[in-house]
């Protein structure tokens, strides 16, 4: 019987693919637990219908996230943090601090797509890296300033 997966079933196959397995496997278990549906000239329809639009949203995420890349890229954002005289952090500058500072600059970045080299402990600038999408990435200033 050939079926339309719905969702990823091991060792058969992925989502949205047309499969042929046993009339007793797919009536006894795929159909009944709602892994998948027949095939039939609407299903096929609503799969192609599925696949296209979420094509055309991967395409727009990847259209905005350069968009958002050529913005950002090369630009500057200002860190203040409690700290000592002699230019040593009483703690340290996180993903979650740049992502404030990016959020307040008019960028919404969630602190999970901000790549620091390693942990700042000092004052001045340093590089960092922010992922946009899995495809497009950028590279971003982080100055350092003690709080006043």
């Amino acid at each position: 019987m050939k079926v339309i997966l719905l969702e990823d079933v091991k060792k058969v196959g992925k989502a949205n693919q047309v499969v042929d397995v046993s009339d007793g496997y797919a009536r006894n278990f795929l159909l009944k637990k709602g892994l998948a549906r027949e095939v039939s000239a609407a299903n096929l329809n609503d799969v192609k219908l599925k696949t296209g639009a979420a094509e055309e949203h991967a395409r727009r995420a990847l259209e905005e996230a350069n968009a958002t890349a050529a913005k950002l890229s090369g630009s500057s954002v200002t860190v203040e943090a409690r700290g000592g005289a002699d230019g040593r952090l009483y703690g340290a500058v996180t993903a979650q601090d740049v992502s404030n500072a990016l959020k307040a600059a008019g960028y919404d970045i969630d602190k999970k797509h901000v790549v620091l080299s390693g942990p700042i402990k000092n004052i001045g600038a340093y590089s960092c890296r922010v992922k946009l999408h899995p495809e497009v990435s950028c590279e971003i200033t982080v100055d350092v300033k003690v709080k006043a």
